[in-house]
């Protein structure tokens, strides 16, 4: 007589669609290494989500792929961002190169921003963005997004909020 154990339904997801998810992003990445890294943190995200989430699945491939798409992008974000910033390195003179060190710590800010922005909904983003990289006044930013100044002062407070978030 067998003792029928409970399943894990994470252990079945993984073990039944973690080969088709590991292909589809060599096919998105065309790096094996790179596939298998954002494949483990795809099911690193299913391990971490809600309890009862992986019980409901009913399309774990669906979900597997909206999750993996994502970190597809964030992916080619980060990377386009690294290489503005190596590109930007090698246009300085040889004595004002910064040193390995604070090429690391620019870098890894410049992620973090990146990451504060990917958070704010789009028009929280273009407001704080007129503001800070344009200089524009909040009643410049109103007539430029064709919202209340009193909006803009909304979205700037919650902006400025997820930048207090980032430092802390």
């Amino acid at each position: 007589m067998s003792i029928a154990r409970p399943t894990d339904p994470i252990a079945d997801i993984y073990s039944q669609h973690h080969g088709w998810l590991l292909r589809w992003l060599r096919g998105k990445l065309n790096c094996a290494d790179q596939a298998a890294d954002l494949a483990q943190d795809t099911f690193l995200r299913l391990l971490t989500a809600p309890p009862e989430q992986p019980h409901s699945l009913r399309e774990p491939r669906a979900y597997l792929t909206t999750v993996a798409q994502r970190l597809v992008i964030d992916h080619y974000r980060r990377h386009s961002l690294e290489q503005a910033w190596l590109d930007t390195l090698a246009r300085l003179p040889e004595p004002m190169a910064p040193s390995p060190e604070d090429r690391l710590l620019v870098l890894e800010t410049l992620h973090r921003i990146d990451a504060m922005l990917d958070g704010l909904l789009p028009p929280v983003r273009s407001a704080f963005l007129l503001s800070q990289l344009e200089g524009l006044g909040y009643a410049e930013i109103a007539t430029r997004l064709g919202i209340s100044e009193r909006t803009v002062k909304r979205y700037m407070v919650q902006a400025f909020e997820r930048c207090i978030l980032l430092i802390a």
